[in-house]
């Protein structure tokens, strides 16, 4: 009797976690994955991770690798915008048409997937967390990525839904529910708690030119986004508690969940290094996605081989 490859009947669901642009590492990861024969048929994703899985299913994850990798720091702060609304930061027109370029388009829906996928989002009124399993992709991915603070919160079924990272930062209890056998989840979160401050970088020379003025005032706007700028003596920005705050909170989110329903296998990369919204920095998180999955391959051959 021809005896079948046990790892190609295994449903093996992958759960790539929360992290903002620290998520540009499940590419890395999937690669990775890839590269040794393994490719999940079940793929969940929470914020960051529902866009690149999304872009996975959808076979545009090369367009959105290349793309991701060209992102220069100024092409990053050019999707965000400073407006009165006071509804978020991000210029939704833009990112709507990056999303049809690299992800989805917007009439595509899940249901017609080559694989299972589930995003997963937050009820803003109830704070219960919500599966996206059928329906339009990018209205998936919107509601799960919707950061308060950073995106306005999407409506959805007379519901207000954000990103899911407040509640499930890590779906492996999605990727279960929908029939994987064995999960491997994608932690973004493991080291970053307190890693979000940085020392002070002192300007000691001023350049009062009409050029030199310019230079400092887009530096000023670029290091709201992406850097923790300030003396030891003076409280953290805004922007410095919110994303200290959105660290702490996944982190301790994150253990709790798994704690109680913890994946077969865990993929930790090392992402402390980069800043939430330090998009423009893909190459090294993709890289150490990479690397993370090259360090953890005996176990994952020994959990495939052994279930």
């Amino acid at each position: 009797m021809k005896q079948t490859d046990k790892k190609s009947e295994l449903k093996i669901g992958l759960a790539l976690g929360s992290g903002s642009s620290r998520g540009w590492a499940h590419i890395g990861i999937l690669s990775a994955l890839s590269e040794h024969g393994i490719k999940p048929g079940i793929i969940c994703g929470t914020s960051i991770g529902s866009l690149v899985g999304a872009s996975y299913v959808a076979d545009n994850i090369e367009k959105l690798e290349a793309w991701v990798r060209s992102l220069t720091r100024f092409e990053t702060v050019r999707f965000f915008e400073i407006n009165s609304s006071l509804n978020g930061f991000v210029d939704t027109e833009r990112l709507h048409n990056f999303l049809n370029e690299y992800v989805a388009d917007d009439q595509d829906v899940i249901e017609d997937l080559s694989k299972q996928f589930a995003a997963v989002s937050t009820d803003l009124e109830t704070g219960r967390e919500v599966w996206f399993t059928q329906g339009p992709i990018l209205e998936a991915v919107w509601a799960s990525i919707s950061m308060p603070g950073l995106f306005p919160a999407i409506k959805n079924n007379s519901r207000w839904l954000v990103d899911g990272g407040l509640v499930n930062p890590v779906p492996v209890s999605v990727c279960r529910a929908l029939g994987a056998d064995i999960v491997i989840a994608v932690n973004l979160n493991g080291d970053i708690v307190g890693k979000h401050f940085t020392p002070p970088i002192k300007r000691t020379v001023q350049d009062h030119s009409i050029r030199g003025k310019i230079t400092e005032l887009v530096r000023e706007y670029t290091d709201t986004f992406f850097s923790s700028r300030r003396e030891n003596d003076k409280p953290p920005s805004l922007f410095d508690a919110i994303a200290g705050s959105v660290n702490i909170i996944q982190d301790r989110i994150t253990r709790s969940r798994m704690a109680g329903d913890p994946p077969d296998i865990l993929l930790s990369p090392k992402l402390s290094h980069i800043g939430l919204l330090e998009f423009y920095r893909a190459g090294e998180a993709i890289e150490e996605g990479k690397k993370c999955v090259e360090r953890m391959l005996p176990e994952i051959t020994h959990v495939l081989k052994t279930t």
